[in-house]
């Protein structure tokens, strides 16, 4: 993120404003009076308006000999050729420490844009294991509906079956036959059982997954917060 651009006009504005408060004019305080402005678009704007406010020394007309006036004109050249080396020493210093402050901005923007693609995955990850449990719980419901239809079904043929054996054999044959219908379904059952059980566990893995997933939401969120205070404290 680079920060919203401004123009010349709102950093100038600004600045006079500040310099009427009696208050200094600095990237900082710029950038706090701004906002979220881009820093590079503030020193540029900045240091435009500062040479704009510079005004160029008059010359000083006295009646002096002309050679005093050359010593004097020489001298004046030295002092002011020593005040812009200091003074360019400074700017210099300064760019270099704005280049550093740029630098960790940037860092920093980086950093927040790649914790906000870590959330967006984690919250992706979320809602697909949100899925694939709503996913298990229609499954669960559609074996157990299975499960009855097959208990109601296997009555059913119980009971028909028994009909038509009492009216068949006697009564100890049928009891064979009941005992034996009675086995395959308790087997049947027991199958059935198995399967939901199997459901039921894969329900409590995704219970699980979506637990562990919003435990890592609720961290990126705290990590987040954590770079943007830092931020704000630059």
């Amino acid at each position: 993120m680079s920060g919203q651009e401004i123009t010349f006009d709102e950093v100038a504005a600004t600045a006079n404003r500040l310099v009427n408060n009696g208050l200094p004019v600095t990237v900082g305080a710029l950038r706090d009076a701004f906002g979220m402005a881009s820093l590079s678009s503030v020193h540029t704007h900045l240091a435009a308006w500062r040479a704009s406010q510079t005004k160029p020394a008059e010359a000083i007309k006295v009646d002096i000999p002309e050679s005093i006036t050359a010593a004097l004109v020489s001298w004046a050249q030295q002092l002011a050729e020593e005040a812009r080396t200091g003074l360019r020493d400074g700017l210099a210093q300064a760019d270099g420490d704005l280049t550093s402050l740029l630098h960790l901005n940037e860092q920093l923007e980086a950093d927040h844009d790649e914790l906000r693609a870590q959330l967006a995955k984690v919250a992706e990850d979320r809602d697909q294991a949100l899925a694939t449990l709503a996913e298990c719980d229609a499954h669960i419901e559609r074996l157990t509906i299975e499960l009855q239809h097959a208990r109601d079904t296997a009555s059913n043929a119980l009971v028909g079956k028994a009909k038509d054996q009492l009216a068949i054999e006697g009564k100890d044959a049928q009891l064979a036959e009941l005992r034996l219908q009675l086995e395959r379904n308790v087997a049947a059952s027991s199958a059935e059982s198995d399967a939901r059980l199997t459901a039921e566990m894969e329900l409590v893995g995704a219970v699980t997954a979506r637990d562990n997933l919003a435990a890592e939401v609720k961290e990126l969120r705290t990590q987040l917060d954590g770079c943007r205070a830092g931020r704000r404290a630059l």
